[in-house]
């Protein structure tokens, strides 16, 4: 079974909001705040969002590339490795 996700009410966000702002830089797992019951927002910590930006931007190269192949475009896998090793050195 997965990790449940930390859930709590918008009220404890207002109450104490220093302390979840502390525990959110110290982990990756985002933090779900309910409104009324309800799902509302998703708070994550800026590394974790750095990290999610980063893996995106990863995949939207992969999603390039692979149209690159379809239409017979792209370039040579020396010059793609050598892309993908610059990326991989800015990773945190």
């Amino acid at each position: 079974m997965g990790k449940l996700p930390n859930i709590i009410p918008v009220s404890d966000l207002r109450q104490d909001a220093a302390k979840l702002l502390k525990q959110l830089q110290k982990s990756k797992d985002p933090l779900i705040i309910t409104q009324r019951g309800r799902a509302s927002a998703v708070i994550i910590g800026v590394d974790a969002y750095e990290e999610s930006e980063h893996e995106k931007e990863l995949l939207r190269l992969l999603v390039r590339g692979d149209r690159e192949i379809e239409t017979g475009q792209g370039y040579d896998l020396d010059t793609v490795l050598a892309e993908a090793d610059a990326l991989l050195s800015k990773e945190p």
